[in-house]
């Protein structure tokens, strides 16, 4: 141990230790200048705020200063002066307490129990001590309750992907079912289309869809892409909003449905049949279309599979793109406002504008008149983002 570290006939063992003590030293020193120990009421107010804890020591050297004022105090109190006899009497009292200090005063340390300090003390200390155990079961409470609300949270949320899965499943098994075929729907079959001002008659249902189409008059078809998630039916209604958050049945459902734009017609078919979905973290609805950022992924997904509640489509992927909702007054190439080109010139351009953002190139091409499919969902990795699949129709 080196000799330096000694302060006030005290002998610490680490520099931490020792610094400490000489911190201890200055606060002892400025405190003698501050008070005159040699007058009893200045010793009594000293004592006083050493009680009250004004001042705080670190080391041994505060807790012998400590002592020593509780020792002038006890005098001043008793009126024994600085007698021998009161000099065994406080070390009789505090007999138990020394000995509880002595390993502590080998390495400046200082361990005190609470039968050690007087009364007001202990009543402090158990305060505290309650105080703290509160807080202490008061955090536990708080963690437990919050761990309940979680493991509640992902449990409702499981609870209902497992029933997304299974009610989608169901509806999988209602394709080609007789259930419901059998019901009239002689009373939709004239339809006034979009941009036209006669009626015209409609085809009739695919057998394979009657079922689903009776349960859910707003089913428009149906989309399909093997070896992925997506296996689902199609929704469609007079505005864009309703599907967002309902799903087949109708019922309020954060995952929505896959539907069709607004400004779609499935028959006569548009040229371009605009699909959107929500890209769910979990992978339902469109959450995976973002994997054919991968050209690998694209080589082995190429095909898509879409019928309208009329007809049957299969669909070859032609562009895949990123792309952004613009203001309505920016002039720019969006997408999804082209469903039908007014001219060859005009479906050309939307295929050069298209050809230009994509990702790859698939080598597929399409030509004024052939009918087009989009698949679009947002695109996180950008504000106001979209990622889009576009696939011309091969049969």
């Amino acid at each position: 141990m080196a000799e330096g570290h000694i302060v006030a006939g005290r002998q610490f063992r680490t520099k931490t230790d020792y610094e400490a003590a000489l911190r201890d030293k200055k606060k002892i020193d400025k405190i003698c200048s501050e008070y005159d120990l040699k007058n009893p009421k200045a010793v009594l107010e000293l004592y006083g705020k050493l009680k009250a804890g004004d001042y705080r020591f670190e080391t041994m050297v505060g807790n012998d200063f400590d002592d020593k004022i509780y020792e002038l105090a006890e005098r001043q109190k008793d009126g024994k002066g600085s007698g021998k006899e009161g000099q065994k009497e406080k070390g009789r009292a505090k007999g138990k307490k020394v000995q509880k200090k002595g390993n502590a005063a080998a390495d400046g340390k200082t361990s005190v129990s609470l039968e050690d300090l007087d009364k007001d003390m202990q009543r402090e200390v158990a305060a505290r001590l309650k105080a703290r155990e509160r807080r202490r079961k008061l955090l536990v409470a708080f963690c437990t309750a919050g761990a309940v609300l979680c493991f509640g949270y992902f449990g409702v949320y499981y609870y209902l992907a497992e029933k997304n899965a299974n009610d989608y499943s169901q509806l999988a098994d209602l394709k080609n079912s007789d259930a419901l075929a059998n019901m009239d729907v002689s009373e939709e079959k004239n339809l006034v289309v979009r941009g036209r001002e006669e009626e015209i008659e409609l085809p009739d249902v695919l057998d394979e869809y009657k079922t689903l189409y009776n349960k859910n008059r707003r089913l428009i078809g149906w989309l399909k892409i093997d070896d992925t998630i997506i296996d689902y039916p199609v929704m469609q209604t007079t505005n864009n909003e309703y599907y967002l958050d309902h799903n087949f049945n109708q019922e309020k459902d954060n995952n929505g449905s896959i539907f069709m734009d607004k400004d779609c017609a499935a028959w006569p078919r548009s040229q371009n049949l605009i699909l959107y979905g929500h890209h769910m973290r979990s992978g339902k609805m469109f959450g995976d279309l973002e994997k054919y950022a991968r050209e690998s992924y694209y080589k082995e997904h190429s095909i898509i599979q879409f019928d309208t509640i009329y007809e049957k489509g299969v669909y070859q992927v032609m562009y895949v793109f990123r792309a952004k909702v613009l203001k309505e007054n920016e002039i720019a190439f969006k997408y999804y406002q082209f469903i039908d080109a007014n001219s060859g010139e005009e479906f050309s351009s939307y295929m050069k504008e298209m050809e230009e953002m994509s990702l790859y190139d698939t080598g597929v091409t399409a030509g004024y008149g052939d009918e087009l499919l989009t698949l679009s969902t947002c695109d996180h990795s950008q504000t106001d983002g979209r990622f889009v699949v576009v696939a011309k129709r091969v049969q």
